[in-house]
């Protein structure tokens, strides 16, 4: 067990007063920033949203781009609102890592394309992970509370 040494209690007391509901869903909303841009950008001008998909070769491209944006918004929404957070969590891990590689595909690309690919490839990996941690956290907290009589 870890004991705070008097040095350290500064930063205990600080962490202690971050360490607020109203913090962790600011924290979440940063997390799906991108995600409710996404669904709202394409969801306003659905022609774009036609457009990426046909630039990344999926089709049909209409049907995609209305599944993508309910995937992106309904599934920042279950996060932000601790309604089957984990799920929401989940699916944009899912979502998130396959957009990933087909998206940021640096191996196959010339430079200085390729730097930019690769960064964001693995910034999206950082994402994939940070939704991942919400979902386990959310699970071992709703196993916590039916374990309690």
């Amino acid at each position: 067990m870890l004991h705070a040494s008097s040095s350290s209690a500064p930063f205990v007391a600080l962490a202690a007063r971050l360490a607020t509901p109203a913090v962790r869903w600011l924290a979440l909303l940063g997390l799906c920033a991108a995600y409710l841009q996404g669904g709202l950008t394409k969801a306003t001008d659905f022609p774009s949203a036609i457009a990426e998909m046909n630039h990344f070769g999926l089709f049909p491209p209409a049907p995609l781009a209305i599944l993508v944006i309910l995937l992106e918004l309904g599934a920042s929404l279950k996060i932000l609102s601790c309604f089957y957070r984990w799920l929401g969590a989940l699916a944009l891990a899912g979502f998130t890592l396959l957009a990933t590689f087909l998206a940021n595909q640096f191996w196959s690309a010339p430079m200085p394309e390729r730097l930019m690919l690769e960064n964001s490839f693995f910034e999206h990996l950082g994402l994939v992970g940070g939704f991942l941690l919400v979902a386990w956290h959310d699970l071992r907290d709703r196993a916590a509370q039916s374990a309690v009589p």
